[in-house]
């Protein structure tokens, strides 16, 4: 796209309520309740663990890192913010409760009416598409951001699947080259298990987006054409353990920056590469997740790159306690803090609704 072309569409931008204006006083962690799917049991139908988000948040505040008044509160997506990537005829087929099912891969989903399926199963994936895109601007602003919730990977513009109803990787950076100005290049890093075929497929002739995915070759979606688009591709094989994978995330994270510097990366770290996950079929201890995070912070802060963290896939009990441990590592080695919330004063009331995104500022209007 060229720079008038980029322009324009900076002009020509929808109004949104998702680039709300957060005080310095709020940490950079984006996170809702809504995240949480709880149906009647059907969400155990799934091997996704559809309640880890909010466990990430508990695990969290009982390490007194975070309260419920310094993160920000995610607003769920609307219509005319998914139209910015998705197509309308997609968002038409959502209406069918036997097409979310499929995307889901909860097949109970096609005998429920659509109205039930869009509060229990949609809302909640539209509200964490929503935090990703408010995570992408306060990554901007504050050189770190994190959705706790986020990384539906094998989305694209025009089709779901393996549980990704929307596009919020593509959606985040869309919405940052739209309306930031100054931010044209992207990288996303891609260390879930599985190939990041919905991204890829959404920037497959985008020159402004750099791909590097790490992943195990033989399972799904093994998606020949979207490969296409990742510019540094490591295909892992079965039971890869900590040595290799953490000296290969090493070597092609530093090398990916090197080869392009981007204006923001998008750090897709979902935890399904762990030793015993029944989809990702790798051998990666909890502390080997750890580092890998930390290598992937340390690239970007040495750099001076801001970084959006979204949490992918992860499909056992414990990864939730993994996730929040890798957050407070990041902390103790000074990669993301909470600097902004020191000698602040404010009371806890007054933080607590400055940080709700539904109570506080304008929106930032498009440049």
């Amino acid at each position: 796209m060229s720079h008038k072309e980029d322009n324009e569409g900076k002009r020509s931008s929808h109004h949104t309520e998702l680039y709300t204006s957060i005080p310095r006083t709020c940490l950079p962690i984006v996170y809702h309740p809504d995240y949480n799917i709880t149906f009647m049991g059907l969400e155990k139908l799934h091997p996704f663990d559809a309640g880890k988000w909010g466990k990430v948040i508990h695990f969290l505040k009982e390490e007194h890192f975070i309260t419920d008044g310094n993160i920000v509160e995610a607003r769920e997506a609307t219509e005319e913010d998914l139209l910015v990537v998705h197509t309308k005829r997609y968002l038409n087929r959502l209406k069918w409760s036997l097409v979310v099912a499929t995307i889901t891969e909860i097949p109970p989903l096609l005998f429920l009416p659509n109205f039930l399926v869009q509060r229990k199963v949609l809302r909640p994936l539209r509200t964490q598409t929503g935090g990703t895109i408010m995570a992408g601007k306060l990554a901007v602003d504050r050189g770190w951001a994190i959705n706790v919730g986020g990384g539906f990977h094998h989305c694209s513009s025009d089709r779901g699947g393996g549980f990704c109803a929307f596009a919020d990787i593509t959606l985040a950076i869309k919405f940052l080259f739209e309306r930031v100005e100054g931010i044209s290049r992207a990288t996303i890093i891609d260390l879930d298990a599985h190939q990041g075929n919905g991204h890829e497929r959404d920037f497959l002739d985008d020159r402004r987006v750099f791909i590097m995915d790490v992943y195990n070759r033989y399972i799904y979606p093994g998606d020949g054409y979207a490969k296409r688009a990742i510019k540094r591709k490591v295909e892992l094989d079965w039971g890869t353990e900590d040595s290799e994978y953490l000296q290969k995330v090493e070597l092609h994270c530093d090398g990916a920056l090197n080869e392009v510097q981007p204006d923001i990366i998008v750090y897709n770290a979902g935890t399904d590469i762990l030793d015993g996950d029944p989809l990702g079929g790798l051998s990666i201890s909890p502390q080997g997740i750890v580092n890998r995070d930390e290598i992937v912070f340390r690239a970007a802060t040495r750099r001076g790159i801001p970084i959006l963290m979204v949490t992918s896939g992860g499909y056992q009990k414990k990864t939730a306690r993994i996730i929040a441990d890798s957050i407070l590592n990041l902390h103790r080695q000074g990669l993301i803090g909470a600097e902004a919330l020191e000698g602040e004063g404010s009371s806890s009331l007054v933080t607590s609704m400055m940080c709700s995104s539904g109570s506080v500022g304008s929106t930032f209007t498009a440049v």
